[in-house]
C-alpha cells in the first residue's frame, strides 16, 4: 500500500500553507509519494487494472459532479481502478519532467487505457504569461515524449489517447484575468495551433486523439461548454465524455469484476468463493 498524507496536511498542500520552512525536496517527495500506486492484489492473486487520467486541471477537475473522470469511473466500476492524475495549472514541459513519478513504469505495466491532456497552459500567450507558455514545437515534442515513456511502460498506441485542448472563450476568461489583476493571457485562435499540433503527434503516433477545440466549435453555442472561458462545464464535460465512452465502454466489456458477484458467494462457505 503506497504512504497516505493526512487529510489536515493534504489540505494544507493543496491551500499552499506549507511554506519555504520546508525543504522544497521534502515537499517534492512527500507530493510524489501520493501518485505512486504499489500493486495492489486480490486474495486470488490478481492485480486490479488501471486507467490513467493524466492532465492539467480540466483532468484534475473531472472527477467533480457531472465530469467525464467521474462518467469513467462509473463505467468502470468493481472491474478497473481509474487514478486521477490531473495537476492544476501545468503544461506539458512540467508533466514530462514528472513522468517517471506520476507514471512509473510498474504502474503502467498495470494500466489498460491512459488519456493525455494538456494544452490549454503550453497556449498561453508569452509576453503576458511567460511562466506557463510552450512553444508549439516543443508542445508536440513534449507529447511525443509522453506517449514514448507510455510505450516503454507497455501500453499500445491503440491505449493511448490525446485529447486536444479545449476551444477558448476571452470574454469569460479576461474576468477572471482582471479578478487576479492580469491582462488576458490566451486567444482561441492561439489555441487552435496547440490543438492541430496534438493532432499531428497523434497519427504521426498512432494514437487516438480527441480533437475537442474543433468538435466544441460545430455547435454555434459552443461558449456553453466552458464555465468560466477556460474550464469545462458540465456541458463540455459531457461532450468529452460522449467522445470518450466508446472507449470505456469496450475496455469495461472486456474485463471481468475483480471480485465475484455477491450472488455466487457461497453463504455457508464465503472463504471458498472470495479466496
Amino acid at each position: 500500500m503506497r504512504r497516505q498524507i493526512p487529510g489536515l496536511l493534504y489540505c494544507m498542500l493543496l491551500n499552499g500553507v506549507l511554506r519555504t520552512r520546508w525543504s522544497s525536496g521534502f515537499v517534492f517527495n512527500l507530493i510524489a509519494s501520493t501518485f505512486t500506486t504499489s500493486t495492489m492484489a486480490s486474495p486470488n492473486g490478481k492485480v486490479c487494472p488501471k486507467v490513467v487520467l493524466f492532465g492539467d486541471s480540466i483532468t484534475q477537475g473531472s472527477f467533480e459532479e457531472g465530469g467525464w473522470g467521474a462518467a469513467a469511473a462509473n463505467v468502470l466500476q468493481r472491474k478497473c481502478d481509474v487514478l486521477n492524475r490531473g495537476l492544476s495549472g501545468y503544461n506539458s514541459r512540467w508533466a514530462e519532467i514528472l513522468l517517471p513519478h506520476i507514471l512509473p513504469l510498474d504502474l503502467l505495466k498495470q494500466t489498460h487505457l491512459v488519456t493525455v491532456f494538456f494544452g490549454a497552459n503550453d497556449a498561453s500567450l508569452p509576453d503576458v504569461t511567460p511562466d506557463k507558455y510552450v512553444s508549439v514545437e516543443d508542445y508536440a515534442a513534449n507529447l511525443k515524449k509522453i506517449v514514448e515513456h507510455l510505450k516503454t511502460g507497455g501500453l499500445k498506441s491503440d491505449q493511448i489517447i490525446l485529447i486536444c485542448p479545449p476551444a477558448f472563450y476571452g470574454d469569460d476568461w479576461k474576468k477572471v484575468c482582471i479578478e487576479k489583476g492580469t491582462e488576458l493571457n490566451r486567444s482561441n485562435e492561439n489555441t487552435g495551433q496547440y490543438s492541430r499540433a496534438c493532432c499531428q503527434v497523434a497519427k504521426d503516433l498512432k494514437t487516438h486523439v480527441i480533437d475537442l477545440w474543433t468538435i466544441m466549435q460545430e455547435d454555434k453555442n459552443w461558449k456553453r461548454y466552458l464555465c468560466d472561458g477556460l474550464h469545462l462545464s458540465v456541458d463540455g464535460s459531457q461532450l468529452l465524455w460522449e467522445h470518450l465512452k466508446p472507449f470505456f465502454d469496450k475496455l469495461a466489456e472486456s474485463l471481468e469484476m475483480v471480485y465475484p458477484d455477491w450472488s455466487s458467494i457461497d453463504p455457508k462457505n464465503p472463504e471458498a468463493s472470495l479466496l
